[in-house]
């Protein structure tokens, strides 16, 4: 089956840009366009892509504050941002908010194809000049007086796992290390995010790392 992708940017060209790059490739397809976060919300709801690409910056309502709707109401379309913005607030905000990747715009096209086939598959995607300021920024913001209680909610194969996507392993490579199926570790993630009250990955990645639970053989 196609990955199913819709655009969500201000910029009309840049938009045909990403669709002729998306067209060549046998298991894509652009099912919409749209140029501001409102109707990307509206053409999200109507065409249920697997893929939402969302620009930061927009007129009208902007990724930022689109993200945020589109986790709570297309639970099932993966949100990437694609942006030009290395700000690192940017960065948390809006993975914090529900988006399962940040891209920035200068990235190469075969990244830009492959990040999407991840975050259709699952996967959480980051630009890699990003990820240093994601870990940066966490190092170095308030630490956590507490664990919330929710974490006491894992099972141990759930925190070896959630370790696992601190580091940003695939749901494949996980499978590999830890010797299971694929579809196991699809529904051990499932399980984390619902216990944690998450939406994406990167969420849970986050969370991973602002609660000491980034060591893989922890399972305290």
């Amino acid at each position: 089956m196609s990955i199913r992708v819709l655009i969500v940017d201000d910029h009309t060209l840049f938009r045909s840009g990403v669709k002729a790059l998306i067209a060549r490739q046998e298991d894509f397809e652009v099912v919409g366009e749209a140029s501001d976060g409102l109707d990307g919300i509206k053409r999200a709801k109507e065409l249920a892509p697997d893929v939402i690409l969302l620009d930061l910056h927009m007129p009208g309502l902007s990724g930022r504050e689109a993200v945020k709707i589109l986790a709570q109401e297309c639970p099932d379309s993966r949100v990437v941002m694609l942006t030009v913005s290395e700000d690192a607030e940017d960065l948390i905000e809006t993975l914090r908010n529900g988006a399962s990747g940040y891209l920035l715009k200068n990235i190469d096209t075969q990244t830009l194809i492959d990040s999407i086939r991840r975050a259709a598959d699952g996967d959480s995607v980051v630009s890699p000049q990003m990820t240093s300021k994601l870990v940066r920024n966490i190092k170095n913001g308030p630490a956590a007086a507490s664990v919330p209680a929710e974490r006491d909610r894992l099972s141990p194969r759930e925190r070896e796992i959630l370790a696992f996507l601190a580091r940003g392993a695939s749901n494949k490579e996980i499978a590999r290390a830890l010797d299971v199926a694929e579809s196991t570790v699809k529904i051990h993630v499932q399980h984390i995010l619902r216990k944690l009250n998450l939406t994406s990955r990167v969420q849970a990645a986050v969370y991973a790392v602002e609660s000491g639970l980034t060591d893989t053989g922890n399972k305290s």
